[in-house]
């Protein structure tokens, strides 16, 4: 089959690798649709990150994105058969951690937990193998591309809407309009949130959240002082996903005075320069949130069609594996929407 692999500068390697087979707990599948996650340009395709295990990448086939159809099992299958829809949880832990056995692999410390596209392969293939328990069914409703990205960038913004308790009597400011704030946009509309704005530097990502309906007014940064005109007294709730420290800066200045503020997008920084007039005064909350459990991803999935919601709505650009290199350095200029892969 062909995998891809990423070496680091800004390069794409496809190689050709044997088929696996999937032994005891695991399943084959043939990849439908597979992401790309802007964790994968910053920490991979660019440069290798060093120091933090978890995102240590160890020469395996890239994605963690993925979706597709299972077409063999190995011995005595719990659950999954031949002809199954599933999109997979990507990170695969020991199973047997309290973070583990509450669904939050993500968070698992054993030296056996491997994240799919990071140390163990991924979906940027013609085929991956997972474990079976790593594996979520998707209803007939939710096509393969929407369970790729339902895998990690709906699952992440899914997950820091629910922390932050977002409902119905809130409204939404969101920081950065790339693929997770279009999700986290869209997923805010369907818990109810209104009115919702949007702040992003890039004219081509303000568009395009503002025609898929993820918010209902969008701002430049040095604009985003006209957003407190619509949201009154400020944002209930505020979701950072630029990863910048302008932008967690521009976040925290639209929320009101008890206002929660969710950090999703990866990266350092995130200066307050009067704590006291800042934060402590209006008593602002701070919510880290790290991609999701898998309680819900599956719980997403089955809300979708109950929204008559398709995540893959947030896909501008979809290219075949020897295309590779193209999709990633389109991905890499951070003004599309989500790129995908399709074998």
């Amino acid at each position: 089959m062909r995998g891809v692999y990423l070496p680091g500068h800004s390069d794409v390697d496809i190689r050709e690798v044997p088929d696996p087979q999937p032994g005891p707990g695991q399943v084959l599948l043939a990849m439908k649709a597979s992401t790309i996650c802007g964790s994968d340009i910053r920490a991979i395709y660019r440069e290798h990150l060093q120091g933090d295990p978890a995102e240590m990448y160890q020469d395996v086939v890239a994605g963690h994105e993925p979706a597709g159809e299972v077409v063999a099992v190995g011995p005595d299958p719990v659950r999954l058969k031949v002809g199954d829809r599933v999109c997979v949880y990507h990170i695969s832990g020991c199973g047997q951690c309290d973070d583990c056995v509450r669904g939050y692999q993500i968070s698992c410390s054993s030296p056996r937990r491997a994240a799919y596209g990071w140390q163990r392969d991924g979906g940027h293939a013609d085929l991956i193998l997972a474990e079976e328990r790593d594996c979520v069914v998707l209803p007939d409703f939710v096509t393969f591309m929407d369970g790729a990205c339902v895998a990690c960038g709906f699952g992440t913004a899914y997950e820091g809407l629910l922390r932050a308790g977002v409902s119905g009597r809130d409204s939404l400011a969101v920081v950065g309009l790339g693929p997770v704030g279009l999700a986290a946009g869209l997923l805010g509309g369907k818990l109810g949130a209104v009115p919702r704005v949007g702040v992003d530097p890039s004219p081509e990502r303000r568009a395009l959240a503002l025609e898929l309906g993820a918010v209902d007014t969008a701002y430049a940064p040095d604009e985003a002082n006209g957003a407190l005109e619509l949201l009154g007294a400020g944002a209930h709730v505020a979701i950072d996903c630029s990863g910048s420290e302008p932008g967690r800066a521009t976040a925290i200045s639209l929320l009101r005075a008890r206002g929660r503020m969710v950090l999703v997008g990866e990266g350092n920084g995130m200066t307050v320069p009067e704590v006291s007039p800042t934060l402590i005064h209006p008593s602002i909350q701070i919510i880290g949130s790290w991609v999701t459990s898998l309680e819900h991803m599956r719980e997403l999935v089955e809300r979708l069609p109950v929204w008559d919601l398709h995540p893959e709505v947030v896909v501008t650009d979809r290219f075949g594996i020897d295309d590779a290199d193209a999709a990633y350095q389109l991905a890499a200029e951070g003004r599309a929407g989500k790129v995908a892969l399709v074998p």
